[in-house]
């Protein structure tokens, strides 16, 4: 029964892993899509325009 006791804990995670995986797919894209991919552009041109202090060289 040691071989029982040893290969619950894989499967299991095996199990949330693969049902993880299919909710991660199920929600991708659908209604929200676009406001979801707006927020995302929106936060990138933020971080782009966002002013970079000056590296000093320390020469």
């Amino acid at each position: 029964m040691d071989y029982v006791s040893a290969l619950v804990p894989p499967v299991v995670m095996a199990v949330f892993f693969i049902g993880l995986i299919v909710t991660i797919v199920k929600t991708q894209g659908g209604a929200n899509k676009a406001k979801e991919d707006a927020v995302v552009d929106a936060a990138l041109a933020r971080a782009e325009s966002a002013p970079r202090p000056a590296k000093d060289t320390g020469a």
